[in-house]
């Protein structure tokens, strides 16, 4: 019995996320092929100039455009940012600093120091506690 190793692939939406790119942004054979780990890892080790524009310039996903303004991506649904943002506009968002974003930030913020009141709290618990019991 002989084992064929087949080569794992990807939609491309899914290594978009991967790559932290836009989708709709990417060129045109990227978007309507399949991707393979070999390639997604190629891509990540030695990106080509349209992944590092877009890397650099955007237009970013949700999830990039909330991490660089330092908020959730519901905090920007709340604030009604729903579109892919480029470094500019997200740059201009921070320099207007509406009242939304700091909000926003300040919710992130709390959310933030309670999950590491809770990590403390969990470690200091585990600290507590005997081993398991022979």
């Amino acid at each position: 019995m002989t084992s064929h190793q087949t080569t794992q692939t990807m939609k491309p939406a899914t290594a978009a996320k991967k790559l932290g790119v836009y989708l709709e942004a990417t060129p045109a054979e990227f978007q309507e092929g399949v991707v393979s780990r070999a390639e997604l890892t190629a891509l990540q080790a030695d990106p080509p100039a349209w992944l590092q524009e877009l890397r650099r310039n955007g237009p970013h996903p949700r999830p990039v455009v909330a991490a660089r303004l330092g908020i959730s991506i519901a905090g920007l649904a709340r604030g009604g940012v729903t579109e892919a943002l480029t470094t500019e506009q997200i740059d201009a968002l921070k320099q207007d600093d509406p009242e939304w974003l700091r909000r926003e930030r300040a919710t992130q913020a709390e959310v933030r120091k309670e999950a590491v009141r809770i990590k403390e709290k969990n470690a200091e618990r585990s600290a507590q506690s005997p081993g398991p019991r022979s």
